[in-house]
């Protein structure tokens, strides 16, 4: 196997094995030593692929959102109008394998770090620039260019807010309800001169036939 592709793989399992520690472990006591442990590595070579602790924190967070990032480019490529857009950045964002017990326990980790680490929260503001930005540019297409900005910070707070309550609820999350609560959300809030905008041509004019 080539030597690029190995380091791609073995970056990769240490992120996982980062990823199950602190699921398992929680966010203090993740020590190289024990992902390194699960992944079945010595620490020297954790600190040869991201140098220390934090390097390997920051690759974890960016792993995660990059995953989230790719799954809601994959929809908005999909997506045929303007409506759909908006669906499909809340779809991506409110997924079933976002409210993944493993996946929202480090994700809730790395939020309560990011006020302690530059690092970790230059991550997290790429993260909330691409979605309000998503979001941003499928209202401008509905609503005024001034509506469209308040639409977008009001819905990414939203989708936040959503996610936030569900994970940390006793009762198992429902990403399906998450869902139906934003779609009320945009519906509720676009100009009743749009709602025929929210159906892409091509299905009006079947709908019509």
């Amino acid at each position: 196997m080539p030597k690029v592709g190995m380091e791609t793989l073995r970056r990769r399992q240490l992120i996982e094995a980062t990823i199950d520690t602190i699921h398992e472990v929680g966010f203090a006591s993740a020590s190289l030593q024990s992902i390194a442990r699960r992944a079945g590595v010595s620490p020297g070579l954790v600190a040869h692929y991201f140098r220390d602790k934090e390097g390997l924190l920051e690759a974890t967070l960016r792993q995660l959102a990059g995953d989230l990032g790719r799954g809601a480019a994959q929809r908005l490529a999909a997506a045929a109008s303007p409506y759909e857009r908006l669906l499909a950045v809340v779809d991506a964002n409110l997924e079933a394998a976002q409210f993944d017990r493993r996946i929202a326990t480090v994700w809730l980790a790395f939020w309560g770090q990011v006020l302690h680490s530059p690092r970790l929260r230059r991550v997290q503001m790429v993260y909330e620039r691409r979605l309000v930005s998503n979001l941003r540019h499928a209202f401008r297409q509905l609503v005024p260019g001034a509506e469209a900005a308040r639409l977008a910070e009001a819905t990414a707070a939203l989708i936040d807010g959503l996610w936030l309550r569900a994970t940390l609820s006793v009762e198992p999350p429902d990403p399906d309800e998450a869902r139906a609560t934003l779609r009320r959300f945009l519906n509720d809030n676009l100009p009743a001169d749009a709602v025929e905008r929210r159906t892409p041509a091509r299905e009006r004019r079947r709908n019509s036939g």
